[in-house]
């Protein structure tokens, strides 16, 4: 299910004015010239005191573990931030440069070979673009560009995602439900003011940028003292500030918590600012968050935007902020950026300037005494065209050789939203705890300013257990927090369900079905940012690991979706691109390839993907099994089990037509029918056959579990004759091959075909009867190199 992280839409400075940051002098401004390659898990950082050339005989190259940390000049290791995880100099230059793939990237004898496809392409795409004006769910002609910009985003779990660069830039949106917004808000910073007896000694944006708008403010930060750690859902940023004696450690925490149905809905961050003065002057700091009223683009065009201050106080906690009110249909919502009162500090704002300005108003604002002016009142709302920012400021007194704790919060409240086709209704899981008025902001913000020591010390006690675990490799430790960002970040939805719109002649044997989702809700997430389908199936059978032992219950609502679909059919026919051929976007007892497309409505229109039917797939029945028989496995839900026993039962129904033969092996139909959809397959495979003995084993425990005894006698059958046969076709004394056609690609080795195994083996199965030819397993996987 992952992807490669789209780019951002750059910032407008002219190549001519973009100037190079000399390491002694950390004024002069760092131009952002990140090139795009794929995420570098970096867990082991280069002391700084190593300033070894980067081209030095015997250096590994900067994307190496380490050298991600090589141009750090700075002393400070920030307030408490850990030693695991993926950490970066702000001034790091990526020297690899990716493009997107597309059309024009196809070889000439691919195209030639797939000519048909193409011209099929080409005109879908025409009409989805410039007729039906929709999104394509791949285009390949208007790629996002890649650039290696992206750290942890912010917001919980269906609630929509913003993601905050590892430089510090605001720059990736998905507030509009799996439609991703690549660009970054120049507005949308942090800025420090330091003041020492009465008196403005420093004021910095903390961000490299150089931008062309809001040029009064003073821009370039120096990325050689500044350093960026991800552990997801947490981050931090480390700011030396040369010569002032200070160091900023800003961490950013989002509420992702295992096995928690409500604070992980929600959609909000937190930012704690903790300041250490190094020095033997007391002194004021100042933090400025500042923030546009929506994109700059062309939501924003129609005006009618304003803010307003607010302050809330409850239980005794007092949070002062923003609100900025963004009316534009069709999915209005209302963000929130606020900070915490606190005796120890002082929270002012500005309610509106112009983000498109100079912004010299604001930059004075703040010069002058730390504070902003705290204006009465809401705004006028905007005219067409104009734009429109608020910033909200906390000050407090810094001792020598003090510290300091700064807390800001960002939240958005769009309750209820339509996906593309504007068509159904529906509400976010959150506002089962926060209301579907549009209201909430102000609460959100207040309840996560609570609230969010208390979601560290569960996201310790949660992690704490495989990061001191001294057998794991320090890669491994933040490559499986750090990837858990998808589930969050991939365009997911996390939706309330009415019993009223479930369809009752389709549920009415899954006793459990409206209950579960009832109480859990409806979950979705995208293949990719850039490849708009929800939930498709083929590779929720890896990441669904992730939900079942995280978050069971949104694993298992995802299992009666998946059913509910399964019992469907669609008979409108449609022309598929690869083949050319006319046939039903679903049938009923087969798995579907997806929910649907966020540009369409989802749940209720299936299979997106139409470039092969895959009604004729040989895997997705198969790892519906697979995953419900492992679903049972790991939580213990017999009601679960007994719901999907007859779907089991009607999707591998549907699956026996590939064994021709009936020899217990189903055999592949000579072209690109499972999920590796651009690789041809013919007859037995070694990974469509590994897969089908799993199922027909597991749905002979599943028998014996239901009671079902002829059932598991016939599949006990199917599984003997089956095993024979995948032996005796594919073995070839060394190792299984990739399929029985005469192509040489039959003799090559597919790391997959261990699935079927691996599945059996995740389910305390995969030995004796149920194994999958175990010893010649391991041939195999010596064969590729695994242990």
């Amino acid at each position: 299910m992952g992807t490669q992280d789209p780019g951002n839409m750059g910032t407008g400075v002219p190549a001519s004015e973009q100037i190079s940051c000399a390491k002694e002098d950390p004024q002069v401004y760092c131009p952002e010239e990140t090139g795009g390659t794929k995420d570098v898990q970096v867990t082991d950082c280069k002391s700084p005191e190593d300033n070894r050339p980067q081209k030095e005989k015997g250096c590994c190259n900067p994307e190496d573990s380490g050298q991600l940390m090589a141009s750090y000049e700075g002393k400070a290791m920030g307030y408490q931030v850990p030693p695991f995880g993926w950490r970066i100099c702000l001034a790091h230059e990526f020297t690899e440069k990716r493009k997107p793939f597309q059309a024009n990237n196809v070889s000439l004898r691919n195209m030639i070979k797939h000519i048909g496809m193409g011209l099929r392409y080409l005109q879908w795409w025409y009409r989805k673009t410039q007729v039906e004006k929709k999104t394509p769910f791949i285009d390949m002609i208007n790629s996002v560009p890649l650039r290696q910009i992206y750290g942890c985003p912010l917001g919980g779990i269906g609630g929509g995602t913003i993601t905050r660069g590892w430089r510090g830039q605001f720059c990736r949106w998905q507030l509009n439900p799996g439609m991703y917004q690549h660009r970054t808000v120049i507005a949308d910073q942090f800025t420090v003011c330091l003041r020492r007896e009465g008196q403005t000694v420093y004021q910095q944006v903390l961000s490299l940028e150089r931008p062309s708008v809001l040029r009064s403010w003073n821009w370039g930060l120096c990325g050689y003292f500044a350093f960026y750690h991800a552990l997801y859902p947490r981050a931090w940023t480390v700011y030396q500030l040369p010569g002032q004696n200070v160091t900023l450690t800003c961490r950013q925490i989002t509420p992702i918590l295992p096995h928690d149905y409500q604070d992980s809905s929600l959609p909000v961050g937190v930012f704690v600012w903790d300041v250490e003065n190094e020095g033997d002057e007391a002194l004021d700091v100042s933090i400025m968050f500042s923030m546009r009223n929506g994109l700059g683009g062309g939501d924003d065009a129609p005006g009618g935007l304003w803010n307003e201050p607010f302050c809330l106080e409850h239980g005794g906690e007092t949070v002062q902020g923003l609100l900025l009110h963004h009316p534009t249909l069709p999915n209005p919502y209302t963000m929130a950026v606020a900070a915490r009162v606190t005796a120890d500090t002082t929270v002012t704002h500005i309610t509106a300037f112009d983000p498109d300005s100079t912004g010299q108003q604001v930059w004075q604002d703040l010069l002058q005494d730390g504070q902003l002016d705290s204006p009465a009142g809401q705004s006028t709302p905007t005219q067409k065209g104009v734009g429109i920012a608020g910033a909200v400021c906390v000050s407090s007194k810094l001792e020598p050789r003090g510290q300091c704790r700064l807390e800001f919060s960002l939240a958005w409240d769009m309750p209820r939203i339509l996906f593309g086709a504007k068509g159904q209704v529906h509400y976010r899981r959150y506002t089962r705890f926060f209301g579907q008025d549009g209201d909430a902001a102000p609460a959100l913000s207040h309840y996560a300013l609570c609230r969010y020591t208390e979601w560290e010390e569960r996201i310790s006690a949660w992690q704490s257990p495989v990061l001191d675990d001294r057998s794991l490799p320090a890669w491994y430790k933040s490559a499986l927090f750090n990837e858990l960002y998808f589930l969050a970040d991939g365009g997911t939805v996390w939706l309330e369900v009415r019993e009223d719109s479930l369809p009752e002649e389709l549920g009415r044997n899954m006793c459990h079905l409206c209950p579960t989702l009832r109480d859990y809700g409806r979950f979705g997430y995208l293949e990719g940012q850039e490849y708009r389908m929800y939930n498709t199936y083929d590779v929720h059978f890896y990441a669904s690991f992730a939900l079942i032992m995280l978050w069971p219950k949104l694993e298992l609502s995802l299992q009666y979706d998946m059913a509910l679909a399964t019992l469907r059919e669609d008979l409108t026919r449609r022309r598929y691109l690869m083949s050319g051929v006319m046939a039903p976007v679903k049938r009923r007892n087969v798995i579907p390839h997806d929910i649907g497309d966020p540009d369409d409505e989802p749940w209720l229109r299936l299979n997106a993907y139409l470039i092969h039917d895959t009604a004729d797939w040989k895997d997705l029945n198969l790892k519906f099994v697979l995953q419900v028989y492992r679903d049972y496995y790991l939580t213990g839900d017999q009601n679960f089990l007994k719901d999907m026993w007859p779907v089991c039962l009607a999707v591998m129904e549907s699956e026996m037509k590939f064994d021709k033969d009936h020899d217990g092996l189903i055999e592949n139909g000579g072209y690109a029918d499972q999920t590796y959809d651009g690789w041809v397959t013919t007859g037995p495979s070694a990974y469509c056959g590994g897969l089908w003995l799993a199922a027909v084993a597991v749905m002979v425990q599943m028998a014996a579990l239901c009671g079902a005894q002829d059932i598991q006698d016939k599949f006990s059958s199917i599984l003997h004759r089956g095993q024979e046969a995948y032996e005796r076709l594919l073995w070839n004394g060394r190792y299984y091959n990739y399929d029985s056609s005469s192509q040489p690609q039959s003799r090559s080795v597919m790391s997959d075909q261990c699935a079927g195994q691996w599945f059996l083996k995740a389910c305390g199965l995969g030995e004796g009867e149920t194994e999958v030819r175990e010893t010649r397993r391991r041939s195999q996987r010596e064969k590729l190199g695994f242990p």
